[in-house]
């Protein structure tokens, strides 16, 4: 497992923020996460921030039809073919050694993300220990993207390489910008995998667990051989032993709403916990708007003192648990609207401070 020390009970965000201001965002991320800061993908403000749209620039087979404006992917034309060819190598580069200038060619653009830049102004001058980025999950994006007849790409192969690769770089490229102002910081890369949770529904019967688990395993062991720490988010019920299994580090659930869920794959969570994995609560409510409306900060740590007890009542120590827990909100904040998520993002940040008083856990 990658270097965690000094991440019990620390607070984190995932992805989105309703802002229509780079400037606010980015204060709010400053003002709540000074551990580990994150750039928002601010879907509000741009549609090409979008999880699915923001990292598909330079990926080869991806191409958008100009009267339509439609996207597709397609591995037929001649372009294709130059653009492949090339691709793999330059991944071959890339992954030998991430400081290669060719890495820049799949840079997440600033037309992809406005809050890149702000994250790593903030990075540089806080020096953080750990800094949060993101990729979308392969599982997600193979599953979303289709070729010219409307079949999934997941179902060709050369498309699900090329994706799985794609996101590799994107990943990597994060890495190499955090590390490039701030040598000493960690980076924590999250795949965010919302489509795992219909795994071997109707929706997905022919595709098989060992599928999934080996893209996701190849982007967390390169997030992990690049010096970061990688990190799967799923915000629905989920079989968590794909994540555990591909080699992850922290596993992201939406606790407010299916921490019950977790205690099914308890042996393989008390496994994972002894070797060093990390658990990050979603206890504040994102996905429901009535209710972070209404959440007090006292309702949120019974939330997660029952999430523990879950585990606790399967045989595994409260203290494995506790050393190994962080807390974020259950998704992406971008749906709700600004007050909401201000008030989501500051009681992530109270809920942490209160728990690492309640159980004497001080990471300095």
């Amino acid at each position: 497992m990658g270097n965690g020390n000094g991440l019990t009970l620390e607070c984190m965000a995932i992805g989105s923020l309703p802002h229509m201001d780079v400037e606010n965002a980015m204060s709010l991320v400053e003002k709540n996460f000074k551990s580990i800061p994150f750039w928002p993908q601010l879907t509000k403000l741009d549609k090409n921030e979008d999880m699915i749209l923001q990292f598909l620039e330079n990926m080869p087979s991806f191409f958008v039809d100009e009267t339509t404006e439609k996207t597709y992917l397609e591995t037929e034309s001649d372009k294709f073919f130059e653009d492949i060819e090339q691709f793999f190598m330059d991944y071959e580069e890339i992954t030998s050694d991430i400081n290669t200038d060719i890495i820049e060619k799949y840079a997440i653009s600033p037309i992809k993300t406005r809050s890149f830049k702000r994250f790593i102004e903030i990075i540089e001058y806080t020096k953080p220990v750990y800094a949060k980025g993101q990729i979308v999950g392969p599982f997600t994006l193979a599953t979303t993207l289709v070729d010219k007849s409307g079949k999934c790409a997941f179902y060709d192969e050369t498309l699900r390489e090329i994706i799985v690769k794609t996101l590799t770089i994107k990943a990597l490229w994060q890495i190499k910008q955090i590390k490039s102002v701030s040598h000493d910081t960690i980076p924590i890369i999250f795949i965010d995998e919302p489509s795992i949770s219909q795994l071997g529904t109707s929706a997905f019967l022919t595709i098989s667990q060992e599928e999934v688990l080996e893209m996701i395993k190849e982007i967390s062991d390169l997030i992990k051989a690049n010096g970061g720490i990688s990190a799967i988010h799923c915000c629905g019920k989920c079989d968590w032993l794909v994540p555990i299994k591909a080699g992850v580090d922290i596993i992201n659930l939406d606790a407010y709403a299916y921490s019950q869920n977790l205690s099914v794959f308890h042996k393989e969570v008390k496994q994972f916990l002894e070797n060093g994995g990390k658990i990050a609560w979603g206890v504040i409510p994102t996905l429901d708007k009535n209710a972070i409306a209404k959440i007090s900060l006292n309702e949120l740590i019974n939330i997660f003192e029952q999430a523990v007890k879950y585990l606790t009542k399967k045989g595994i120590d409260e203290k494995l648990i506790i050393t190994n827990s962080m807390i974020t909100p259950s998704c992406g904040a971008g749906s709700l609207d600004v007050e909401l998520a201000e008030k989501a993002m500051t009681l992530t940040r109270q809920l942490s401070n209160s728990l690492k008083e309640k159980y004497s856990i001080d990471n300095n």
